[in-house]
């Protein structure tokens, strides 16, 4: 999906392996990871993921509404999903059991009007459970490969397919320093 120009955003609870998907990203460039923390800018969570935080900062953006300081709590958890839901064009759940916040996620972004597509797994396992209620509760949309995302983004948008545009910068170079309890961003230089 990089090569078509379309970005991730990630949580910093991971699910899959995150270090995968930015490595991904840095080989495949067009578009850009972006990580949105529970907790301060600077209160990488897990710690393992500390490293892989400073990588996000350097090549896209590591996202809070919480300011530098404040650690991780599990209500953040939940409250971060509005944060996930509002600068996604579309959500793609991977992973997601009965009761998660993949789930909580998918429901904010369908809220917002966006696609949200969730991939199917095997019956007996745990964690396709969410993504087959999202599917059989009509909130998502079945998709097999990276060209059902990029089509359901194309046909949401009304837009020239993703694959023939050429890639931009999802972020800005810059951002002013936030005072007032705004999103606090951490962008490369």
């Amino acid at each position: 999906m990089f090569a078509a120009g379309v970005g991730e955003v990630m949580s910093d609870r991971g699910g899959a392996d995150p270090a995968v998907a930015v490595q991904f990203a840095e080989s495949r460039g067009g578009g850009c990871t972006v990580a949105v923390l529970a907790g301060g800018i600077d209160c990488g969570y897990p710690a393992g993921h500390v490293g892989l935080l400073k990588r996000i900062a350097t090549s896209g953006a590591v996202v809070s509404e919480y300011p530098p300081g404040v650690p991780p709590a599990r209500h953040r958890f939940l409250q971060r999903h509005r944060l996930l839901a509002a600068i996604s064009r579309s959500t793609v759940v991977i992973e997601a059991g009965r009761r998660s916040g993949a789930r909580h996620a998918a429901r904010l972004v369908a809220e917002l009007g966006r696609p949200v597509l969730a991939v199917p797994g095997p019956v007996s396992s745990a964690v396709s459970a969410g993504c087959h209620r999202l599917i059989q509760d009509g909130t998502a949309r079945l998709v097999v490969s990276v060209d059902d995302v990029i089509a359901v983004i194309d046909e949401s948008e009304g837009t020239t397919p993703i694959r023939r545009r050429l890639s931009r910068r999802m972020w800005p170079a810059e951002a002013s320093a936030r005072s007032d309890g705004g999103p606090h961003l951490a962008l490369p230089r």
